[in-house]
């Protein structure tokens, strides 16, 4: 009891909200352009390993088991630290000299979304291969190309199909930009980090770190089902 009396909410509340609202704005802007590289990413290589040539689906597959092998946090400590040392090691084989850096921030939306676009890819595939495959054959016999049945036809229907899945995504991205305090991108956990470091206020401040993203990931796990909710409205 003369613990939790001890501890001091009010005053860490006082110091540690303002940073964590300016925490907020990076982990939001990572989640969308990371969300937004995994979809685009994911659609290429779903329609890559569905329609390309063998050969490009081969590589397609060796890529995905690559990163779908390894962990997120290594992917993004890689993209980060180890991605510049390759470029300029191979300029300087060339006799070019290069001095390539990532930007913390840059190295965690792309690793977000080369990560979550390989396992968005399987889901995507799985949606356009469920589609009536008598539909593509209408659109072909009424004149669309093979391209314009998939893209006009066959993938919006694919798409309507799994937005919940990929909103669930998008929740779990919100939770993982929590990584990106590991290549120095200055979001929720390394602020909180740094705060109770230097304020001791351990207790009080990973709980309002947990807080923070229950604010952030509840609601829009709830926004989700609402829109999957309408899907279901509009179909019927």
């Amino acid at each position: 009891m003369d613990t939790l009396m001890q501890l001091h909410f009010s005053q860490a509340a006082q110091y540690l909200v303002p940073v964590l609202l300016h925490g907020f704005g990076v982990v939001v802007q990572a989640t969308l352009l990371g969300f937004v590289l995994a979809t685009i990413l994911g659609m290429f290589i779903a329609i890559g390993r569905l329609f390309a040539w063998k050969m490009v689906k081969g590589c397609l597959y060796v890529f995905l088991e690559i990163i779908r092998g390894t962990p997120l946090l290594v992917q993004l400590v890689y993209i980060y630290y180890v991605v510049p040392l390759l470029c300029n090691l191979i300029a300087s084989v060339f006799g070019v000299k290069l001095d390539v850096q990532i930007a913390p921030l840059t190295a965690g939306i792309v690793g977000l979304g080369i990560n979550y676009g390989c396992y968005m890819s399987e889901v995507i595939r799985g949606a356009i291969v469920s589609v009536d495959q008598g539909q593509t054959e209408a659109a072909l016999v009424l004149g669309f190309g093979k391209y314009q049945a998939l893209f006009r036809i066959v993938l919006p229907q694919a798409l309507r199909s799994i937005v919940p899945s990929l909103g669930n995504y998008l929740v779990m991205m919100v939770k993982d930009t929590s990584l990106l305090a590991y290549v120095a991108v200055n979001e929720l956990l390394l602020r909180t980090q740094t705060f109770a470091s230097q304020t001791f206020f351990t207790i009080e401040s990973y709980t309002y770190l947990a807080l923070a993203y229950l604010v952030i990931s509840v609601p829009l796990s709830h926004l989700v089902k609402l829109v999957e909710y309408k899907l279901k409205t509009v179909r019927r």
